[in-house]
C-alpha cells in the first residue's frame, strides 16, 4: 500500500479527514486518481489487488473503498463481499468498463453504493465520494474536533483497526432508537459498548440501567424488571418500582438475554410491542419510553433452532448486530490496555508502578486469553498486588497467568483461512519488524518473507516511524 497524507490548500474542505482506499492493478491509473483525489483534500491509500486491498483494510481505518471490477487475484465484487462481511459499514464505489456494467448494475442491488464507468469525470467521481461519504455518516471533522467528540467512548481503551470499525457502528447507530444487539465472548466488553451508545445517543443525559439477565434469580426477574405492587405476592411489603420504569426516558441494557427464562420472555416481547409495563398485581400497564440494547455470549439462533429462546423476540431485539472482537483478535491492544490497568491500579494500591519489564510485556501479548479483558485485568491486578519494584518481572506476569508464557502459536498450527490474519496481528506486535515476527511464528526469515508475498504483506505497513513513511512516500513516483 502507498499512501499520504493531504498536504494541499483544499486539505480543510468538508472533505477534511476522510481516508480512501484505491484498488487497481493499473499503477498509471491509481497514480492519477491518487493526485486528483488528494488534490480536493482527502487523504489516499492505494493496493492493486484484493488481497493487498484487504490487508491495508485490517491495518487502517478507511471511509470508502473505490475499486476496479476487474482485478488480477479475484473479482472486484468478490472484494466487495469480503469487506461487508467484516466491515459492513464501509460504502464500496466500483469502477467498471463498458463490458462489466451489468455486473455493476447487479452489484449495488447487493449493497454496493454505486458504481462508475471508465473513462468517468473528476466531478462525476468527487460527486459520488461526497454522497456516499454523506450518506454512510462518515465523521470529517477536524482532528480537534473528532477528540473533542470522543468523550462518548472514553471508557474503551483500543487503537485497534477491528475496534475502530465496531465504534464507528455504535456510533452510527447510537444516534437511532434502532434495538441494538451486541454479540461477544464473555469478558469482551459489552457493556462497556453500550454504555458508550448510550452516550452516543439523544437518550445520554437520561439514566442507563444494566440488568444482567443471567443473575437475578427467576422468581425475582419479573419483579426487578416491571415492579410490583403492595402485597403483590408473600413479602411485597411495599409497592416496587422496576428498573424499567426507572430509566424512562434513557436506555434499558439487557446483559445475557440468552438466558432469560422463555416465560418472561413472553413477557418482555409485550413491554416492546406496546412501550408499556404492567407491574406484578397491577390492574393497568404505564406507558414508557425506554430505548433497548442486549448482549450475549451465546449462540441465539442455536438456542431458536432448540426452542429456548422466541423468534419474534430475536428479530425485536437484533435489529442491529454489533460483534465485538476476542482480545486474541485485537492483540495490539494488549499494551495499551496492561499498562492502563497498571496506572489505575498503582493509585489503587499506592504502588511505584511504573510498566512491565520487555519479557513480562512479551509475555502479555503472546499469551492465550480465553477470559478476554476481564482476564487481562485480573492478570495484570495480580501482578501489580505482588510487585515490590517499578518495574512488573516477568515471573509475576507468569505466575498470574498460572503457567509459563508462550512464544505464541507456531504457523503450523495456525489453519490455513487465518494464516493472513495470524500474519498480521504478528506485524502489528512487532511494529513491522520482520525478524522479530519471524522469530514468534518460529519461521526463518526466508520463509517468513514468502508468506508475506502470499499474502501481500508489506512490512514497511506497518511500522509508524516517519522515515519508513517517508521513504514509502518518495517510492511512490518511481
Amino acid at each position: 500500500m502507498r499512501t499520504s497524507p493531504t498536504t494541499t490548500g483544499d486539505a480543510r474542505t468538508a472533505q477534511d479527514g476522510a481516508h480512501l482506499l484505491l484498488v487497481d492493478d493499473d499503477a498509471d491509473l491509481l497514480r492519477l486518481l491518487s493526485m486528483r483525489l488528494r488534490a480536493s483534500g482527502y487523504r489516499v491509500s492505494t493496493a492493486e489487488s484484493a488481497e493487498s486491498a484487504l490487508a491495508c483494510l485490517a491495518v487502517e481505518r478507511f471511509s470508502l473503498v473505490l475499486s476496479d471490477v476487474r482485478l488480477p487475484d479475484r473479482d472486484g465484487l468478490l472484494l466487495f463481499e469480503e469487506i461487508r462481511q467484516t466491515w459492513p459499514a464501509l460504502p464500496v464505489i466500483l469502477l467498471t468498463a463498458h463490458g462489466t456494467i451489468p455486473d455493476a448494475v447487479e452489484a449495488t442491488s447487493r449493497g454496493v453504493f454505486g458504481y462508475l464507468t471508465k473513462p468517468f469525470d473528476s466531478k462525476a467521481l468527487l460527486g459520488k465520494i461526497a454522497q456516499a461519504l454523506q450518506i454512510g455518516g462518515t465523521p470529517h471533522a477536524s482532528c480537534e474536533e473528532r477528540k473533542a467528540a470522543a468523550g462518548w467512548r472514553d471508557g474503551i481503551i483500543s487503537h485497534s483497526s477491528r475496534m475502530a470499525t465496531v465504534l464507528d457502528e455504535a456510533q452510527l447507530v447510537a444516534a437511532s432508537d434502532a434495538s441494538v444487539l451486541i454479540r461477544g465472548d464473555s469478558g469482551t466488553g459489552k457493556e462497556l459498548l453500550a454504555r458508550a451508545i448510550h452516550e452516543a445517543s439523544p437518550r445520554a443525559a437520561c439514566p442507563f440501567i444494566a440488568i444482567n439477565c443471567g443473575a437475578i434469580p427467576e422468581q425475582l426477574l419479573e419483579s426487578e424488571l416491571f415492579g410490583h405492587m403492595k402485597g403483590a405476592f408473600t413479602g411485597a411489603a411495599s409497592a416496587h418500582t422496576g428498573l424499567f420504569q426507572a430509566a424512562d426516558g434513557g436506555t434499558v441494557f439487557l446483559d445475557e438475554i440468552g438466558d432469560m427464562p422463555l416465560a418472561l420472555q413472553v413477557k418482555l416481547l409485550r413491554v416492546l410491542q406496546e412501550r408499556a409495563v404492567r407491574p406484578v398485581g397491577a390492574s393497568r400497564a404505564l406507558a414508557i419510553d425506554v430505548r433497548i440494547l442486549s448482549a450475549t455470549h451465546r449462540d441465539l439462533e442455536a438456542a431458536l433452532v432448540a426452542g429456548t429462546f422466541r423468534e419474534d423476540l430475536f428479530y425485536r431485539l437484533n435489529v442491529v448486530c454489533l460483534n465485538l472482537p476476542t482480545l486474541d483478535e485485537r492483540r495490539e491492544d494488549i499494551p495499551l490496555l496492561a499498562n492502563h490497568f497498571l496506572r489505575g491500579l498503582a493509585r489503587k494500591y499506592q504502588k511505584r508502578l511504573r510498566g512491565f519489564a520487555p519479557e513480562a510485556l512479551e509475555a502479555l501479548t503472546t499469551a492465550a486469553w480465553p477470559g478476554n479483558i476481564r482476564q487481562l485485568q485480573n492478570v495484570v491486578e495480580q501482578a501489580s498486588a505482588l510487585a515490590t519494584t517499578p518495574l512488573i518481572p516477568l515471573a509475576l506476569v507468569e505466575r498470574a497467568l498460572r503457567g509459563p508464557s508462550i512464544e505464541a502459536l507456531s504457523y503450523a498450527e495456525a489453519k490455513l483461512r487465518f494464516e493472513r490474519n495470524y500474519l498480521i496481528q504478528l506485524l502489528k506486535l512487532t511494529d513491522g519488524n520482520v525478524s522479530d515476527a519471524a522469530r514468534l511464528a518460529d519461521r526463518n526469515r526466508t520463509e517468513f518473507y514468502r508468506l508475506l508475498q502470499r499474502h501481500s504483506l508489506t512490512p514497511s505497513l506497518f511500522r509508524s516511524d516517519s522515515a519508513d513513511v517517508a521513504r514509502e512516500r518518495q517510492q511512490e513516483f518511481h
